[in-house]
C-alpha cells in the first residue's frame, strides 16, 4: 500500500501567490538549513534575507545571489522593487499585459461606431472588421470583455 503526503498548507499558499521558489535545492545559506524559520521555498523571504545580507552584513552582490540561489539580476531586481514598493514589492506580480492593449479608445470608438450603425453584429464580425481596418489580431471574447468593461463605466 503506497502512502499519501499530507497536505503542506504553507505549500499549497506560496504555490497560491507565486511565491514558490522553484529550486529550493540551489540555497546554500546555512541560515535556511539550520533554523526551520527560514524556508528554501518561500521566494519573498530568500530575496529579503539575500538583500539584508548585502545591506546590513556587508556580503558581495555576488557571494549572497549564490548563496540564496539566486541571480544577480534578481538580486538588482529585488533591490528596486524593495526600495520602490517597500516588503510588497518583493511579493510576485500578475504576468502579461495589464489591460486591453490592443484594443485602445481608437479601435474601441470604431467598434461602436459599427455597433451603433448595425447593432446586429457578432464579435467575430466586429473582429474581421477591425482586422481590415486596424491590422489588428483580436480575440471575439476580448472585444465582447472590452464591451461589457464599457458598459459598466456608464451611470
Amino acid at each position: 500500500m503506497t502512502k499519501t503526503k499530507a497536505p503542506d498548507p504553507k505549500l499549497d499558499a506560496l504555490r497560491q501567490h507565486g511565491s514558490l521558489n522553484p529550486y529550493p535545492q540551489r540555497v546554500s545559506d546555512p541560515l535556511f538549513a539550520a533554523v526551520d524559520f527560514f524556508d528554501s521555498r518561500d521566494l519573498v523571504q530568500l530575496k529579503y534575507e539575500m538583500l539584508r545580507r548585502v545591506s546590513a552584513e556587508g556580503h558581495s552582490v555576488a557571494q549572497s545571489a549564490k548563496a540564496f540561489g539566486l541571480s544577480r539580476p534578481s538580486f538588482y531586481q529585488a533591490q528596486a522593487a524593495l526600495q520602490r514598493e517597500g516588503l510588497a514589492g518583493l511579493l510576485a506580480k500578475k504576468r502579461g499585459p495589464r489591460s486591453a492593449h490592443k484594443l485602445g479608445t481608437e479601435v474601441m470608438g470604431f467598434v461602436q461606431e459599427l455597433l451603433s450603425q448595425e447593432p446586429a453584429l457578432s464579435s467575430a464580425q466586429l473582429v474581421a472588421r477591425v482586422g481590415q481596418r486596424f491590422e489588428l489580431q483580436v480575440h471575439p471574447r476580448s472585444i465582447e470583455r472590452a464591451l461589457l468593461r464599457r458598459e459598466k463605466k456608464r451611470p
